[in-house]
Order: C-alpha cells, then structure tokens, then sequence
C-alpha cells in the first residue's frame, strides 16, 4: 500500500483520536513498534490493516466505520492532490464517476508500486452513478467516506448504498451514490 495512505492514516488518527500518543499506542497494539511510513514508500498492506484493527479493539468501532471516516478525512487532501487533474465544473459524481481514467491512471503511471483498486462507474441517472469496486484489499469503506468527503467539499448531499459487498460474499462490491436535495 502507498506511503500516502499510511502518512494519512496517521494525521487522522492525530487529528480525530487523541493526537501522536494515540498513534503511537496504536503502533505497539499493532506490532508495528514505532515504525514510521514515509509518502513516497510503498509498505505490506498488513500494516495498515494491523493499525486499523487496533483502532477498532480501542475504540470499540467496527473496523469499517473507521475505514469509512478515514475516506471522509482524506477526501479534501486527495482533492488537492489530484485537483489539477479534474475539470472545474466537475462535482461529486463527476469526480467519482472520472477518478479511474484521470486520478488512479496518473497514480498507476507516477508511482509504479501503486496499486488504486480498479474502478468501473457506470452514470445511470445525472443524480446517480453506480460504483463496482474491486480490490483485494477489501477496503470499500474508504470508498464510501471518500464519496461522502467529496459531496461535503461540494457543499451536496449524497445517500450510499451497497446492495452488494464482497464483507458478505460478493465477488465485488457495488455501490450507489445517488444526489439528493
């Protein structure tokens, strides 16, 4: 997994769950010590999944709800990251339905380690687009909360569901995120 998303994993925990004591308690629940995760770095996914399970035995949060938070977290600074790459005039949908061909094409191009799980988007309405995530990773709760991040840096509302979910057996997980108001 990407140095990003560890180095992200920690502002979040220092930012929303108690400050760099927390991560670091976390570190040694995990059996990580006091490993340190640079953004340019690829580490074994078993890293972050070992700080989330952590999180999750501490706070007594299912893991997803966290993952789910986490993508809210990180969704303003993936947008400063890949901004340049968006149209303005793109909103939430637009973004979600674009990221596979311009945001994880330049991730996969730039950083040959990078693995983005595989998005395919189909826009069903101009209110709604469905999201097929495929990872083994499993990590379709960050999904979730990025989308949810998105609206709010759009000042919209959207409602999420997963009619299926490869936590309850699907081979893929399909998600819709649809406008409202």
């Amino acid at each position: 997994m990407h140095g990003l998303i560890h180095a992200e994993l920690k502002r979040y925990v220092e930012e929303r769950h108690g400050g760099p004591a927390t991560w670091n308690k976390l570190l040694q629940a995990s059996g990580l010590g006091s490993k340190m995760f640079l953004t340019i770095s690829e580490y074994p996914d078993s890293d972050a999944v070992a700080i989330v399970t952590a999180a999750s035995q501490a706070t007594g949060k299912p893991a997803g709800d966290i993952l789910e938070d986490f993508g809210d977290f990180i969704a303003p600074t993936l947008l400063k990251m890949y901004g340049a790459l968006m149209k303005p005039g793109w909103k939430t949908l637009d973004v979600i339905e674009n990221t596979e061909n311009t945001i994880h094409s330049v991730v996969r191009i730039k950083n040959k380690g990078a693995a983005p799980p595989v998005l395919k988007v189909a826009r069903v309405s101009p209110v709604e687009v469905v999201l097929t995530y495929g990872s083994p990773r499993r990590m379709c709760f960050v999904a979730k909360g990025i989308s949810k991040g998105l609206a709010r840096h759009f000042a919209e509302r959207v409602a999420i569901t997963e009619p299926a979910c490869m936590h309850k057996g699907a081979a893929q997980c399909e998600i819709h995120i649809r406008k409202i108001g």
